[in-house]
């Protein structure tokens, strides 16, 4: 039985992960998830699978290299997937430090463990083991021209806090793969969407908003262009890189859905209104005329888009969830966890919400 360390599995996207890999796998993988529990940070995603033999969880920050020890002694795992970071650009702009420390101290912390557990005496490493360091297509910057994408050779170009934080993170992937010939891959993902997602985020910010008839904020022009990839895709798309990727490369994994973030915003809006039975009073409440046009964010990216060749060709993923399917699905979900919503939304949210909303 291979035992998996997930970072940052109480978050959104390690928790589909976690999801999809007891779905996948079932009683024949153990895994341990190991999270600090921040604000985006939620057990309450994980309660179906919290009494499940095969899981454990352990409350600790990758920045805390004892506790990190502690737990590759304790445990013989054989894959690490690290999730963990910060990864919100807006709170990247107020608090840069926090997002160096934990995507970047911490990242070297959970290499530097995982080598010194894995290390053998002639400095290769046991076989199987295996490093999977889970990144951004932020790192490369923006696009400017349609028709061209990101691809694994595109040089990078961090333009938040955030996405230096991330570039600098795989950068000392990249440095231990080629140093110490590490077994590690990176993957660099476009933008995710889907259940559990924190409300920060635009998809969900703008269904639970919509939902209470509250002001819909776009920032600019609205046409800053993100690609979509549905978290289940992504979670896929992880498991097949753990499982046929090429020791030492990265993998870009996109989900070939271009969008214009009003383009979004309008589409949730006219989803609403259809899966919304007439007799619900929310429906009255979901309109366009919610829109409200704010400050630009300071460093936008005009344009994001991945090019998933590599890992089709090599390990034959591609999306399979079209945006129209997916954004159901979500809404879907939310429909099904309101209480799940109002418990993230309370106290601490609010606050930051006003604070990165109400003087734009």
């Amino acid at each position: 039985m291979k035992t998996y360390l997930v970072t940052g599995g109480a978050g959104f996207i390690g928790s589909n992960y976690i999801h999809y890999m007891f779905r996948k796998y079932g009683d024949s993988i153990r895994i341990i998830n190991v999270d600090v529990l921040t604000y985006a940070g939620n057990l309450e995603n994980l309660r179906d699978v919290e009494n499940r033999e095969n899981y454990m969880f352990i409350r600790a920050d990758i920045t805390d290299k004892e506790a990190i020890q502690k737990i590759f002694a304790e445990h013989e795992i054989d894959r690490v997937v690290h999730f963990a970071a910060e990864s919100h650009v807006d709170r990247s702009i107020k608090n840069p430090e926090v997002f160096v420390k934990t995507n970047v101290l911490g990242t070297a912390v959970m290499l530097n463990c995982a080598k010194a557990a894995w290390e053998q005496p002639d400095g290769t490493f046991a076989e199987g083991k295996r490093f999977l360091h889970v990144s951004t297509d932020e790192v490369y910057g923006s696009l400017e021209e349609e028709g061209t994408y990101f691809y694994e050779t595109t040089p990078y170009a961090p333009h938040s806090p955030y996405s230096a934080s991330k570039a600098s993170s795989d950068m000392l992937v990249k440095s231990y793969i080629d140093t110490y010939h590490f077994p590690a891959n990176i993957t660099n993902c476009s933008n995710n969407y889907g259940p559990y997602q924190f409300p920060e985020k635009l998809i969900p910010l703008i269904i639970n908003n919509a939902l209470q008839g509250k002001t819909l904020p776009v920032y600019g022009d609205g046409k800053n262009v993100r690609d979509w990839l549905y978290v289940d895709d992504h979670a896929k798309g992880i498991d097949m890189v753990m499982e046929k990727g090429r020791l030492g490369e990265t993998y870009n994994i996109g989900g070939h859905n271009e969008k214009q973030n009003i383009e979004i915003v309008t589409i949730i809006i006219d989803t609403l209104l259809e899966m919304l039975p007439k007799s619900d009073p929310r429906r009255e409440l979901v309109s366009r005329d919610l829109i409200t046009y704010v400050e630009d964010r300071k460093g936008h990216d005009r344009r994001y888009a991945i090019a998933p060749d590599k890992i089709r060709a090599e390990i034959g993923w591609e999306p399979e969830t079209m945006f129209a399917e997916g954004i159901r699905k979500t809404i879907q979900w939310f429909f099904e966890h309101e209480e799940w919503m109002k418990n993230v939304t309370s106290g601490d949210y609010q606050k930051y919400y006003e604070d990165m909303y109400q003087n734009r």
